[in-house]
């Protein structure tokens, strides 16, 4: 449903010149050069500033990319905030709850400001209160539109939202306005694990179907026997938070468990007695699969048809995280086949789903209304931790639940923005290079330079490379102040090295490389001599582009998708697999070959602007010159 246009604005948007002044001037005339950076109408109120832009515009994507990372503190204190006109106000902040939070949490914002809870706001109720906020606490049901941050003119300061999810708030329209968003991630975990295993228990024994049957007056004794857990295999699909708690219950019942996590710590693992396997084998040896996983591009409808295909006949299901990881159509028709024996189900694609849904109403599964937080103890967590966050973000904290973008100096963003996308590319290509159950835990980045280091600061850098790794198959959003957190929470070990190089210090980065260690690879031609996936970039003309994979040097440019190709060194091997894709109408942006030996091995990068089909991949790697190959999206 669209959203209700609010109220035009009529204050002036203040633009801030110096981010990194304590005492930052406001210019009403003069904008600041990053084109979608807005200040507070009182800047000296305001401690923590966020800006979403750069001075350069490849794409939209690559500015989120960017934004998603920047962060920078102002000096002066939400506490003592100044109007217009420079007068000190003391007055206590005020907090706007828009949907039902346990009491727990509402003492605690009482204790710190003016808490107004009104529920059940219509689009136009919320954006005629909220120019009268500093705060808004929501749920899953408020919207908060670009249009509510418009109608709060410059003065809501921090948006949250207590959950995980946080698709009902507009985030590039929170860090256009200089409004922080947080949310409550922790909380729910035991909540959605219990009920995790509540429905695994309640499938095997047909409790749903057979206490139906009976408040319709009958006795199906025989109908509906169960199945027993004790020595059966449970996959986790995502070993987190939630996904572990399962592994530990499950264990408690007698289950064999295995878990697929790229990120998981395979020591981790080892200590609740779960062995990491990959994605296929997990699918095609469980008795039980629970669902645990992220819903990201790369996880979108990921249990399909051919998943299906490749799981054991009479596979039982268990989804507590996110409806769209499962295609429900192909779901239907695994459990009319027999390849699924049933399903249970607390998430949707569309919640709710239609009353005439096939699967709802499919006599083998079991469905309820995505209660998998639905505990009184869960709540009140849930209620408590986003207080403590919007509390300390009012008080100008870091907090590491912040999901929105932070602020750097123009100039700093201006020189580094090429990099930062050439290192979250790196990031994201690499991680896609891994293969295997044992986790992705050591990561090595290495930059060339001719800078001296003290000027050169590489956390933005960092943090870039860490985002490219984790959010391709991870809900969570990384940006400077969340970075290393994240990254020791899933077990990710990133350091740094540096090797100054004779040649200009006027680019401050001349190359970046990335090293993955103790894993797997997708494409062996990526291994350096040490055994270790590596892959390096440089940025040329304002473009990054890739130039080493391994020990091969490649030249292709880093936009669109990226075909790598490993064959014997002879002739004519570009023209054939360009026909190749060619005849497919896979439109080829660029190619590189690069080769260690004449006449041995070399390594074709190509970039393509599609993905080509299975037909067309296979056509590929059955040319007989070909050794390897593998189709990696940017």
């Amino acid at each position: 449903m669209a959203s209700t246009p609010c109220p035009p604005r009529t204050a002036t948007t203040a633009h801030l010149n110096s981010p990194l002044s304590s005492s930052s001037s406001v210019n009403h005339n003069k904008p600041s050069n990053l084109s979608f950076l807005h200040a507070s109408s009182n800047p000296s109120s305001v401690k923590l500033l966020h800006s979403v832009s750069a001075s350069f515009s490849p794409s939209s994507t690559t500015k989120t990319g960017i934004c998603n990372v920047l962060k920078t503190v102002e000096s002066a204190d939400i506490s003592l905030s100044r109007d217009l006109h420079g007068v000190v106000s003391t007055a206590k902040p005020t907090i706007l709850v828009s949907e039902k939070l346990g009491e727990a949490g509402l003492d605690l914002l009482r204790s710190f400001g003016n808490v107004d809870c009104s529920y059940d706001l219509s689009p136009q109720d919320l954006c005629a209160k909220i120019s009268l906020c500093d705060a808004l606490i929501v749920r899953s049901g408020t919207k908060v539109t670009r249009e509510v941050f418009d109608a709060a003119q410059g003065r809501l300061k921090v948006v949250g939202r207590a959950g995980v999810g946080i698709d009902n708030v507009d985030l590039q329209a929170a860090t256009e306005f200089g409004c922080l968003v947080v949310n409550a991630p922790t909380a729910n975990t035991i909540a959605a694990a219990e009920h995790g295993i509540a429905l695994l228990t309640s499938m095997a024994r047909n409790v749903a179907q057979a206490d139906a049957s009976m408040k319709a007056g009958k006795w199906l004794r025989s109908k509906y026997v169960g199945v027993s857990l004790v020595g059966k295999t449970l996959a986790v699909m995502g070993f987190g938070k939630v996904g572990s708690e399962v592994a530990r219950r499950a264990k408690g019942l007698g289950m064999h468990v295995i878990a697929h996590d790229p990120y998981a710590p395979a020591d981790r693992a080892r200590a609740i007695g779960v062995d990491l396997v990959s994605f296929e084998q997990a699918i095609s040896t469980a008795d039980f699969i629970s669902l645990h996983m992220p819903l990201t591009p790369a996880t979108n409808k990921v249990f399909n048809d051919d998943t299906f295909a490749k799981m054991k006949k009479g596979v039982r299901l268990i989804n507590v995280a996110r409806g769209g990881v499962i295609d429900e159509d192909a779901l239907v028709r695994a459990l009319d086949s027999g390849i699924v024996a049933q399903a249970a189900l607390d998430v949707f694609t569309v919640e709710p789903p239609p009353k005439d849904s096939k699967l709802v109403q499919h006599e083998n599964v079991t469905v309820t209304p995505h209660l998998g937080a639905s505990t009184k103890e869960a709540q009140e967590g849930v209620a408590i931790e986003i207080a403590e966050a919007v509390v300390g973000a009012l008080n100008g904290e870091l907090s590491a639940t912040a999901v929105n973008a932070p602020m750097v100096p123009p100039e700093v963003l201006s020189e580094l923005a090429p990099y930062v996308v050439l290192a979250e590319k790196l990031g994201r290509l690499a991680v896609q290079l891994v293969t295997g159950g044992s986790g992705i835990q050591c990561v090595k980045v290495v930059y060339k330079s001719a800078r001296d280091p003290d000027s050169l600061d590489t956390r933005l850098l960092r943090a870039m490379v860490t985002k490219g790794i984790i959010e391709p198959i991870s809900d969570t959003i990384i940006n400077l102040v969340n970075a290393d957190f994240i990254a020791k929470q899933k077990g990710l070990r990133i350091s740094e090295e540096r090797i100054i190089v004779d040649s200009s210090p006027e680019y401050p980065v001349e190359s970046i490389q990335v090293h993955i260690s103790n894993v797997q690879s997708r494409f062996a031609s990526a291994l350096s001599e040490n055994g270790n996936i590596r892959i390096e970039g440089r940025v040329k003309y304002g473009v990054p582009h890739l130039t080493r994979v391994g020990p091969f040097s490649v030249d292709v440019s880093l936009e669109g998708n990226l075909i790598l190709c490993r064959q014997v060194d002879q002739p004519g091997m570009i023209g054939k697999v360009g026909n190749i894709l060619g005849e497919s109408n896979v439109n080829v942006s660029f190619m590189s070959v690069g080769r260690t030996v004449k006449g041995k091995l070399a390594i074709m990068a190509i970039g393509v602007d599609e993905e080509p089909d299975k037909d067309t991949q296979k056509k590929i790697g059955e040319v007989s010159a070909v050794e390897e190959f593998v189709f990696l999206k940017l």
